[in-house]
């Protein structure tokens, strides 16, 4: 029995490193200061989780829902392809199935690699300009990453409060991230009642206390076609943006992945 455990025990240790070798997220033990997480496992969109949404046309794009697959190895993919004379893609969110006014929200992400789309995670407000001046009633749409394939090494966060009429508020920054176009990437947002403190694989890349949102508000994840990302047409497609997981947590967590 002592041989068979001792065999079990390195075996497993052995998986466990060569799982770190090859660059594999773990999933999260079981952690108090984990709210809800999803890490894509499965072939299919959990739906208790995720609904699709803004189905059909969309800016430059049209919202299809197969445009979102889950490809068995643990990773949510959101593609954008030509049909026809249309361009297909997709957009879920957690709307009315879990929706969190402040901690830390963080997904890791392989960006999209053409021109003319551009991939976002990003927190909405259901209740967003209903009270003109008070963010702490009405929220904030909080864009925690927009990312332009054309502008390289470059992401985008953003704010937008008071509706999108005329009393319309924004507020961003434009980091540029060495070697972010490349490879797997973390952005998380730590929101407090105070402030806003974005970060870029575990590092600070913009602190605001500007439309600091007091409502719960949902995730969206999202990749769209539009002129603000170039021209679509010179795309090579079909092009994805892949998400290994989303978490949030309480609290920013000591450790972060990287």
């Amino acid at each position: 029995m002592r041989t068979q455990i001792a065999s079990w025990v390195t075996a497993t240790a052995a998986l466990a490193f060569a799982l770190v070798a090859l660059g594999a997220e773990t999933p999260p033990a079981e952690d108090e200061n984990l709210l809800w997480s999803d890490e894509f496992d499965g072939t299919t969109l959990d739906l208790a989780k995720w609904e699709y949404r803004q189905l059909g046309p969309r800016k430059g794009g049209v919202n299809v829902k197969e445009a979102v697959t889950l490809d068995g190895k643990g990773h949510l993919v959101l593609t954008t392809s030509k049909v026809g004379d249309k361009f297909h893609t997709g957009m879920i969110g957690t709307h009315g199935k879990f929706e969190r006014a402040c901690g830390y929200f963080e997904c890791r992400v392989k960006l999209q690699r053409q021109i003319g789309h551009w991939s976002a995670f990003w927190l909405q407000s259901p209740k967003l300009g209903s009270v003109i001046g008070d963010t702490k009633a009405s929220g904030t749409e909080i864009d925690i990453y927009e990312y332009l394939r054309r502008e390289g090494d470059k992401v985008h966060h953003t704010l937008h409060w008071d509706g999108y009429g005329k009393a319309h508020k924004s507020q961003g920054h434009t980091p540029t991230v060495p070697g972010l176009s490349e490879g797997w990437h973390t952005f998380g947002l730590d929101w407090t009642e105070k402030e806003y403190v974005f970060y870029i694989d575990g590092k600070e890349t913009w602190r605001t206390n500007k439309g600091v949102s007091g409502t719960p508000e949902y995730i969206i994840l999202s990749l769209e076609v539009g002129t603000w990302a170039g021209d679509i047409t010179k795309a090579t497609l079909p092009d994805s943006a892949e998400f290994d997981y989303v978490r949030v947590y309480k609290a920013r967590p000591a450790l972060q992945s990287q």
